[in-house]
């Protein structure tokens, strides 16, 4: 509800601008300690990426929820948003978007912990696994790009607006594709973001689109095998069918004025 979201984001804020607030049954203040606020920011932020890659993996619709606190909190302290992107880029590089290479004398344990795999015991995470982690945190980042806290100041500028997932798009598609990954973020960003984007860059984001569909499908198909067509086959859909329709359908989970009266 509307009225439970404000009262853990008010919980949040309170506790970031160094009042005391009550948890497990006590009272904890920022003020305790010297480092105390900047370790809050640390924890708070490093939270904020968890629910993308935990909460949102799961159940898309929250990402929404999730966003608009992470959007208000951000515009307030700056600093968590700071973090919270420091953070989202170690945890999931191709939020940046960045693909690391492989360097000389990084052994291959390490790579894939570069390249956002968990690596436990030696043992790397199933890849259906690692995709679906990595899309949870896309699609959070591509929420908050476009919500905004409906009780904060509607003067100043979005903390970390639409043009950052512009730019985030206009890179991703000027990288080589990466087997399976590319695919995947590509299809959920734009099914989170792409409706924001055509509103606000409206021809350009077409022009886009039709680039996607022309010159970087086929770019993507090239280091596809057979058995790993899934995403492939639901991007190349989900394209065609906006570009026929000429209209991006709004995302699951998008959060209506009638939702704040709950």
């Amino acid at each position: 509800a509307g009225s439970k979201l404000r009262e853990v984001f008010d919980k949040i804020n309170n506790f970031l601008s160094g009042k005391p607030v009550l948890t497990e049954k006590q009272m904890v203040s920022v003020t305790q300690h010297p480092q105390g606020l900047e370790f809050v920011r640390y924890k708070l932020a490093e939270k904020f990426v968890r629910q993308g890659e935990e909460e949102v993996s799961s159940h898309r619709d929250s990402a929404f929820l999730i966003a608009v606190v992470i959007s208000g909190i951000w515009e307030l302290h700056p600093r968590v948003g700071d973090i919270f992107l420091a953070h989202l880029h170690k945890k999931c590089p191709y939020s940046v978007p960045f693909y690391p290479a492989l360097k000389e004398g990084t052994s291959m344990e390490e790579y894939q912990r570069m390249l956002g795999y968990e690596v436990v015991d030696s043992k790397v995470e199933q890849q259906d696994h690692f995709l679906k982690r990595m899309s949870g945190m896309i699609c959070l980042y591509a929420a908050i790009m476009q919500v905004r806290w409906p009780y904060g100041n509607k003067q100043e500028a979005h903390p970390h607006g639409l043009s950052y997932g512009w730019r985030w798009l206009a890179q991703m598609l000027n990288l080589e594709p990466l087997v399976d990954v590319t695919a995947v973020l590509l299809l959920h960003f734009l099914e989170v973001c792409g409706n924001a984007l055509v509103k606000q860059y409206g021809i350009q984001f077409w022009k886009i689109m039709f680039f996607i569909q022309k010159c970087y499908i086929p770019r993507i198909e090239a280091v596809t095998n057979t058995v790993q067509m899934g995403c492939l086959s639901r991007l190349k859909s989900f394209v065609q069918k906006c570009l026929e329709k000429k209209e991006m359908p709004l995302p699951k989970g998008v959060l209506t004025p009638s939702f704040w009266r709950t």
